[in-house]
């Protein structure tokens, strides 16, 4: 088994060739386009995703959104497999992937934690459970100052469950941000609350009310690392798979 990490000079491709090379299992990776291994970087790092993707099986893509739609149509020439846990994808990204999901086997996650994995299948059990016309749905979630998008990919995932769960889309459920004087908030829907502070790894919480009673589902990371292990383990079950576009609830047949 040969995994490739693309950006692997980045914080999470770091923790990921690490847990690679701890199972014995890393191929190599890329750097940022213009960017040169800082001194005494311990990892084979090949010239392009093309040539890591000769190298390697399987390969794990954390990157940023705009790769997206390139690093698809490498990967689908190459036919190599391909982790994707970048977030943040517009039309035409989700396009690509779905498009080299035809051709290879794809494994796109907004979180690769067990435990997020589990909190999206029981809020989308929770959405049938708890219905819009009488529980308001909002999601809270926190992470560290440096990252660009909000709400967070596993927010919208959360979002997309619960909908899901009710019959619908978040598409037509999500509420729009609260500013200012925004009036009463309207019955139904899915609002959602965005904390950026410090290096908090990532906090995520669903919270259903109704006039009489609360539902709070919870998750809190403590180690980005566990992302990577969950991220290597999908790398692990998706290698010999048919094309398609499976999750991290197939990683773990939920």
């Amino acid at each position: 088994m040969r995994i490739g990490v693309a950006g692997i000079a980045g914080r999470m491709g770091r923790l990921i060739a690490e847990e690679a090379a701890r199972r014995g299992a890393l191929a190599g990776g890329t750097l940022r386009p213009g960017q040169t291994p800082p001194p005494g970087f311990p990892f084979p790092v090949a010239a392009d995703l093309a040539a890591l993707a000769a190298e390697a099986e399987v390969i794990i893509d954390f990157t940023r959104a705009e790769t997206v739609i390139a690093h698809a149509e490498t990967l689908r020439r190459a036919g190599r497999a391909w982790v994707l846990g970048t977030t943040g994808l517009d039309g035409a990204a989700e396009e690509a992937v779905r498009e080299a999901a035809r051709h290879i086997p794809v494994c796109r996650a907004a979180n690769f934690s067990r435990g997020v994995t589990v909190m999206l299948a029981l809020a989308e059990r929770l959405g049938a459970l708890f219905p819009a016309a009488s529980f308001d749905a909002e999601i809270l979630e926190m992470h560290h100052r440096q990252k660009i998008d909000a709400p967070s990919g596993t927010a919208l995932a959360l979002g997309e469950a619960l909908a899901r769960g009710r019959g619908s889309t978040l598409a037509e459920e999500r509420l729009p941000p609260r500013d200012g004087l925004t009036g009463p908030r309207p019955n139904g829907g899915i609002g959602f609350a965005v904390l950026r502070g410090g290096q908090v790894v990532g906090e995520h919480t669903l919270l259903l009310t109704s006039g009489s009673e609360q539902l709070i589902l919870g998750h809190r990371a403590f180690d980005r690392r566990l992302f990577a292990e969950g991220a290597v383990d999908a790398a692990f079950w998706l290698a010999g798979r048919p094309p398609g576009l499976y999750s991290m609830r197939d990683v773990l047949g939920l």
